[in-house]
């Protein structure tokens, strides 16, 4: 019984000695000063946003109504188409206008042009371009020919198509050897066979002026006026040798004066044409640009 007790009262001391050195171990461990934490840099990076993040913008643009963006798309197209339509339609009138005009009232200088004396390869092309070459011509002497049928005249020739057809012979003849011999009399005398738009302002200068010019022209200087020589003396000319191909009787100075008078008329309403062809196209809604 007393090695028993013995025994037990060493097991008593080696336990309450295991314990004090567990206790003690613990009081060490906290006892001990910490390890300093990593130094931290001066200006932190901001943290980036990750690959699957969106933007704010696009976050809003994910929010909002799909159905809303589509039609305020269809809308801003289909404004543009009305723009670019509209724009399209007045360019086409001002090239319409501007090519009716052209056609008709043939090369002439506009108003704030200078007057330059021409050449003769620049004469020769005018001619072309108002004997042969464009279609002003031929409608103007289809015109004439349907003057002619109407008073009958000649009376020789009959009043159907082929009458009027004679007529338009008659006439397109007549006009091409007119405007030939004006345009080597304006060639050889240096005259301007161009029509110059007034510069001045007011409906009768202007009138004033579109009438004159049909009877007065420039020289080689561009600055003195001269009487239209060439221009009336190619349309005396023209009506004389018509008669080589009008039915009898027929008076060679007859024919000559009365083309000389039909320039003096169909001329100076021409030269008026030609002055307020600009008004004219506004008028009719086409603005130059």
């Amino acid at each position: 019984m007393g090695t028993g007790r013995y025994g037990r009262g060493l097991c008593s001391i080696a336990l309450l000695l295991t314990v004090s050195a567990i206790a003690g171990g613990s009081a060490l461990a906290q006892d001990e000063p910490s390890p300093p934490a990593p130094p931290q840099p001066a200006n932190p990076q901001p943290e980036q946003p990750s690959k699957d993040e969106k933007p704010n913008q696009e976050k809003k643009d994910e929010g909002t109504n799909p159905d809303q963006a589509a039609a305020q798309k269809t809308k801003g197209v289909t404004l543009g188409a009305v723009e670019a339509t509209k724009n399209a339609g007045e360019a086409a009138l001002v090239k319409a206008r501007d090519w009716e005009s052209g056609w008709f009232a043939g090369v002439y200088v506009e108003k704030g042009r200078p007057l330059v004396s021409m050449t003769a390869q620049q004469r020769r092309a005018i001619y072309l371009q108002q004997t042969l070459t464009t279609p002003g011509p031929y409608l103007k002497r289809m015109f004439a020919a349907s003057f002619d049928q109407m008073r009958g005249v000649p009376w020789q020739w009959d009043d159907g198509w082929a009458g009027y057809a004679e007529r338009f012979a008659s006439r397109e003849g007549q006009f091409i050897a007119a405007n030939s011999l004006a345009a080597l009399g304006n060639a050889a005398l240096r005259y301007e066979p161009r029509y110059d738009q007034c510069r001045c302002r007011g409906f009768w200068p202007r009138t004033r002026h579109a009438i004159m010019r049909n009877f007065l022209t420039y020289n080689q200087s561009e600055h003195e006026l001269r009487p239209q020589w060439g221009l009336y003396g190619g349309s005396f000319g023209g009506g004389m040798i018509s008669t080589a191909w009008k039915p009898h009787p027929r008076n060679v100075f007859a024919e000559g004066g009365r083309a000389a008078a039909e320039q003096g008329g169909f001329g100076a309403l021409l030269n008026l044409f030609i002055e307020f062809s600009t008004d004219i196209n506004r008028k009719m809604g086409a603005k130059r640009r």
